[in-house]
């Protein structure tokens, strides 16, 4: 038997506030030895943990808009207000950030298996399949992370602009200076293309990555750092894994149950968000008017307002309670890798593939008689289409924000935003604004970790 026998806490990992350079506090009690290949896999297994992502760019994303709905404002704490807002501080130095903190104990847990489970007893392949498991939970952890608190990726900045703590070892007491936004982007390529050999071509279920996945997630990190033709290319062969289409038809009548996110076979990478605050989504009136009444989304994922409680105006967002308590997905899914290499396709000039592509998925969200396929006069035109098709399809799941960020530093493409909460307009620019702001409490803990402009 292998003498290295590692104790690891099973209780959930919590973000540090006792200690400085203390980045993750380790529950004690209920402690065992991790000595076989099994005791990491469970780890993995832990769906709290990996299969909840961050909720609060549902907040910031403009798919909602609460209007004036004095009672909707009220279901707003102070640090969702802000979210909402766009203001320049969200939390105070006694508060924590769910996002943050979630998101570090995924890779804090990563970091652990990593760095034990090769010396822990098993077979051989066991332990690189867990590994290579770990890597990719970490990089899409750091790709979350730099996309919420670091600039939009710019290749001729990116090398100086500031992005995280680069942790990759399960160090508890570390100085967490902020890697640059280039060296965050190549640690996650760097675990998800070490990975990919050693990922199985068919998970045991959607919370654990296959291959598909892996493509899918460097496709996701591509289209973020606009390299569209890699982004395309890694799209497509997720594609080529796992490429099947629920067909709305089926569930447009109420005939058929739609399938929960753990059996629906469009989901690539199990993560769901949930609605920040539990709050209702009213959807904005923008958002709405790219659909048409025949679009079975918007028949079967959104509501009139005046179901909701409270009630509102318009319609609001319903996928989240097609299941109680399964929120919604912001994993990887088929609809969004073809969305994906879509847009790859029209900005490399292929106008024909691209909207083949979106018809395709288009053909599965219309009653047959109503479907009429789009077609494109060029590329710009397909990318237009594309870019419409995606909030369409994703609507709701805070993929939406990080759309917007990437989209607000490309000409013709930003957008200036508007919301009014009690009576006050506040404005969402192309900036700093897009960048969430580092908790406050981390950085007095760890003054080294220096705050974003905003």
């Amino acid at each position: 038997m292998n003498m290295k026998h590692i104790c690891i806490p099973l209780l959930a990992l919590t973000m540090g506030t006792t200690s400085c350079r203390k980045y993750v506090e380790v529950k004690q009690p209920n402690q065992r030895e991790f000595i076989y290949v099994a005791d990491y896999q469970r780890l993995l297994n832990n769906v709290g943990l990996f299969e909840t992502s961050v909720s609060l760019p549902t907040l910031s994303a403009d798919d909602i808009d609460l209007g004036t709905n004095a009672s909707l404002e009220r279901l707003l704490t102070n640090e969702l207000k802000n979210i909402y807002t766009w203001a320049a501080d969200y939390y105070t130095s006694d508060q924590s950030d769910a996002g943050w903190d979630q998101l570090y104990n995924q890779i804090y847990v990563c970091n652990q298996i990593t760095a034990n489970v090769m010396t822990s007893d098993g077979p051989d392949v066991q332990k690189r399949s867990a590994y290579a498991e770990a890597q990719v939970q970490r990089a899409a952890a750091y790709l979350s992370l730099v996309n919420l608190y670091a600039r939009v990726y710019n290749a001729s900045t990116a090398a100086t602009d500031p992005g995280l703590p680069l942790l990759l070892k399960p160090d508890l007491f570390v100085p967490l200076n902020r890697a640059s936004v280039k060296q965050v982007y190549d640690q996650i390529i760097q675990d998800i293309t070490q990975a990919l050999p050693l990922l199985p071509d068919v998970p045991s279920n959607n919370l654990h990555p296959g291959k598909a996945a892996g493509y899918g997630l460097l496709a996701r990190t591509y289209l973020y750092m606009q390299r569209y033709n890699e982004a395309a290319d890694n799209a497509a062969k997720a594609l080529g894994l796992q490429s099947t289409l629920l067909d709305l038809n089926d569930y447009a009548t109420g005939g058929k149950k739609y399938p929960r996110r753990l059996d629906n076979p469009e989901v690539v990478l199990n993560k769901k968000s949930i609605k920040a605050g539990n709050i209702n989504l009213p959807l904005s009136t923008e958002l709405l008017n790219k659909f048409t009444p025949d679009d079975l989304r918007y028949s079967l994922f959104t509501r009139n307002g005046s179901t909701f409680q409270p009630a509102f105006a318009g319609r609001g967002s319903y996928r989240d309670q097609l299941f109680a308590n399964d929120g919604i997905l912001s994993g990887l899914s088929v609809p969004e890798m073809m969305l994906t290499a879509a847009e790859g396709l029209a900005r490399g000039g292929k106008t024909s593939d691209a909207m083949t592509l979106v018809n395709n998925l288009r053909m599965k969200r219309f009653a047959p008689a109503a479907f009429v396929a789009l077609t494109a006069s060029s590329a710009a035109d397909a990318l237009r289409i594309v870019l419409d098709e995606r909030r369409r399809e994703l609507f709701g799941t805070g993929l939406r924000w990080f759309d917007q960020r990437r989209l607000s530093v490309e000409a013709g493409m930003a957008e200036t935003e508007t919301r009014v909460f009690a009576g006050v307009t506040y404005t969402l620019q192309p900036g700093d604004r897009y960048v969430y702001p580092i908790p406050p409490k981390n950085i007095e803990l760890n003054p080294e970790l220096t705050q974003n402009q905003r």
